[in-house]
């Protein structure tokens, strides 16, 4: 055989094992739950969320004032004893839900603060937000949901606690958030939200470090069962729920649930939108519209992975982008580089993709290397193909995990977004909703009861 014909061949079975695994993922065996489908406005303005805006009321000048002073002593840590457990609730607090200056009415908070674990094993702190609907439900018999935000802040006084106290009142990922948020509190689900670390911290966060995530969002409901007057319960069926950079603390936390929080009765968890390999979204997103938010990724792995060293990368460019950014929440901060090749902000015009001092931080927050949590139905719901502005993650990246997943006995359910173009321009609204994961909130629900 010349070699242009066995060249030929290999191309050839190449081509034939690519369509088999293809199809091994999009031929679904049989849904775990519905179809997802894009809600009806009405769905989402739904007679809860009504109720909360006739219910409450704009906030004083005060009121809007004081968060913005980010002076809460609330974050301020006591010192471990060392023999605290994962999760132990350190504080909490009964605080009014803002947001933009309104305060919606028939919604309970608490601030909360616990402990947690660093990735080398040692205790930290993080805090988080719980958020009940008052519906005239009992508490101790509604489901829970870990809602983790697509929140890709790496400045202090950033986080879901401040978001949604009136501290943070612009970002865009509260805004992507107030859809599923709506559509959550309608059906009667209590909310825990993670700070991934403390949002008081004036240093940079680590938000997207997927294995600390996941950690701090399974303890934030392990401690939301501590906080009395919250009184949820125990035995309550729990669903995760992560978009964007929440997505991959919620796909680790899949994977680490068995043995990290055994207890938890987690019964399903979506993933929208998530980054199953950061160094492939980095070379995507590199020189795209969200290059932004690929520095940012860079700097929120760094503090949890110091071997990166990421300031001996940059140029004098590079290193004042980075400065802002470490001090800055999403939005507007990492909007300011579209378009930008990261490889002009790096010494010796390298691409952070392949700088070498990156990859253990690459490698270490890949998803789909472990087994997810026995019994828990999961949903895969992020871009079908790499056909729009949107598309950052790469769409072989989903279909990889899924099918990782499913040969470890995931129960994994696929369910692509169309993020196309024609989708935006035909049908804006369905397009949007589900780019923020709306569609997927039934499904969800189905497994919730």
């Amino acid at each position: 055989m010349t070699a242009a014909r066995r060249a030929s061949a290999v191309v050839a079975a190449v081509a034939v094992v690519a369509s088999i695994l293809a199809a091994s993922i999009l031929a679904a065996p049989a849904h775990a739950g519905p179809r997802t489908r894009t809600p009806a406005l009405g769905e989402v303005f739904n007679g809860f969320v009504i109720g909360t805006f006739a219910h409450g009321r704009m906030a004083g000048p005060d009121e809007i004032l004081e968060p913005l002073r980010a002076t809460d002593p609330f974050y301020r840590e006591p010192r471990l004893s060392g023999t605290e457990k994962p999760g132990t609730l350190l504080k909490s607090k009964p605080v009014a839900v803002q947001y933009t200056g309104f305060r919606p009415g028939d919604v309970t908070a608490y601030k909360i603060m616990y402990v947690t674990t660093a990735l080398d094993g040692t205790a930290d702190v993080s805090t988080g937000l719980i958020m009940i609907p008052r519906d005239g439900r009992s508490d101790a018999k509604r489901p829970i949901v870990s809602y983790q935000m697509a929140n890709d802040s790496v400045g202090g006084n950033c986080h879901p606690s401040a978001m949604w106290t009136g501290a943070d009142p612009l970002d865009g990922a509260a805004m992507s958030a107030l859809g599923p948020l709506a559509q959550l509190f309608g059906k009667g689900y209590a909310v825990v939200m993670s700070d991934v670390g403390n949002n008081g911290d004036p240093n940079p966060h680590g938000v997207f470090a997927g294995k600390y995530n996941a950690r701090t969002s399974l303890d934030a409901i392990r401690a939301a069962f501590a906080v009395t007057d919250a009184g949820l319960s125990r035995t309550a069926p729990i669903g995760l729920f992560g978009i964007a950079g929440g997505g991959v603390g919620t796909g680790h936390a899949l994977e680490m649930k068995d043995r990290y929080a055994p207890e938890l009765q987690i019964k399903a968890a979506v993933l929208e939108g998530m980054v199953p390999n950061y160094r492939n979204f980095i070379a995507t997103a590199d020189g795209s519209v969200g290059s932004g938010f690929a520095m940012a990724t860079l700097l929120g792995l760094e503090p949890h992975y110091p071997d990166m060293r990421l300031n001996d990368h940059l140029n004098d460019a590079g290193r004042a982008v980075a400065d802002y950014y470490r001090t800055q929440c999403q939005s507007p901060g990492y909007f300011t580089l579209p378009l930008v090749p990261l490889r002009t902000l790096f010494k010796g015009d390298q691409p952070p993709a392949g700088i070498a001092s990156f990859q253990r931080a690459y490698r270490d927050n890949v998803m789909g290397l472990g087994t997810p949590a026995k019994g828990v139905q999961t949903l895969v719901a992020s871009c079908a193909a790499d056909d729009s502005p949107m598309s950052l993650v790469p769409a072989a990246d989903s279909r990889k995990l899924v099918h990782d997943w499913r040969s470890r006995g995931g129960l994994v359910d696929y369910q692509p977004t169309d993020c196309s173009m024609v989708e935006a321009i035909t049908d804006i609204y369905g397009w949007g909703t589900d780019l923020f994961g709306m569609q997927t909130v039934d499904w969800l629900a189905a497994h919730l009861k």
